[in-house]
């Protein structure tokens, strides 16, 4: 046997194990993320919030829909929906039924592209450009206006473009959100402006992280944005993480916990000025129907306890 061959054939066979374990078993490993953000006044009882975003559901998926189902058991003050629920025309339905228990409690929510698209088969090297988004004249709608209605009808709040105030522990709780900005639909220049003088926390949501909207978000001085969109890079290296993040952002924002400020692209959170806004991009829970893989990016709700600021 030729020397190379023995090395090629092992090289082959790991290769072939990592892409079983990504798509047979990682992306089913559904993780709990908990995090804490120091953005109360001092003295405020803690506040809990469930996110959830790029469900990605399709009509089939029961494990997931089951999983979904559970976290109310967490009871939250405040579920924050980060969009794209969906990938099928048929799976608003599954979508209500994973949301049910957590549409009980208090919600907001913002629209993500797959709200509104339907995914398709395209070249995964797309990802690999610095603006990966495609004209979206040629994808499937699907039933937004469906999901919306049920979101709204339980009484979450839409922020898409949108601006509400409501009441949790105590506290007036003012936020601000907008469309998706993927699909160009953010219109923050609409809703723009410093908190209110009576808010306690001003909060920020989105689905897609890009830079334009969280420079202007932390010019209005938000104390915290909560996006999603980015799936943490969703192939991710070992020891290194995030190798893209579908959008401007760069990859070591790709998930969790950071600091933004307007300019901060590419620049270290331990370099932040002491005012600088909170960020938690979460890496959610799904993936495109034609790429249906993780590596090294276990698919992932989260649990924010937003906590009193140490002044």
């Amino acid at each position: 046997m030729h020397p190379i061959l023995p090395s090629a054939m092992s090289a082959i066979g790991l290769g072939a194990a990592g892409v079983g374990y990504a798509a047979l078993i990682e992306r089913n490993l559904f993780t709990l993320r908990r995090f804490e953000l120091p953005v109360l006044p001092p003295g405020a009882r803690p506040v809990r919030i469930v996110q959830l975003t790029d469900m990605h559901l399709v009509p089939w998926q029961r494990r997931k829909v089951t999983w979904v189902r559970e976290l109310a058991r967490l009871q939250p003050d405040l579920v924050v929906n980060t969009g794209d629920n969906i990938a099928h025309l048929d799976a608003v339905p599954a979508a209500l039924r994973a949301l049910e228990p957590l549409m009980e409690l208090p919600g907001v929510f913002a629209m993500g592209s797959n709200d509104y698209f339907a995914p398709r088969l395209k070249s995964p090297t797309r990802y690999l450009r610095t603006d990966p988004r495609a004209p979206m004249e040629d994808y499937t709608r699907l039933p937004t206006e469906k999901l919306t209605a049920g979101f709204t009808e339980a009484g979450w709040r839409d922020l898409n473009n949108a601006r509400s105030t409501m009441s949790l522990s105590g506290l007036r709780v003012e936020f601000v959100g907008v469309d998706d900005p993927h699909l160009d639909y953010d219109r923050y220049d609409e809703v723009a402006g410093p908190r209110a003088p009576e808010s306690d926390v001003f909060l920020g949501v989105m689905h897609a992280p890009y830079t334009r909207v969280l420079d202007a978000m932390a010019r209005d001085r938000v104390d915290a944005i909560i996006a999603g969109h980015t799936h943490g890079g969703q192939l991710c290296l070992p020891f290194y993480g995030a190798l893209v993040t579908n959008c401007d952002l760069d990859t070591r924002r790709a998930k969790g916990v950071s600091r933004w400020w307007p300019g901060a692209n590419g620049i270290p959170s331990a370099n932040a000025p002491a005012d600088a806004t909170w960020l938690h991009v979460s890496a959610g829970l799904g993936t495109s129907p034609y790429g249906p893989v993780r590596f090294a990016c276990r698919p992932e709700a989260s649990l924010l306890t937003l906590l009193p600021r140490q002044d």
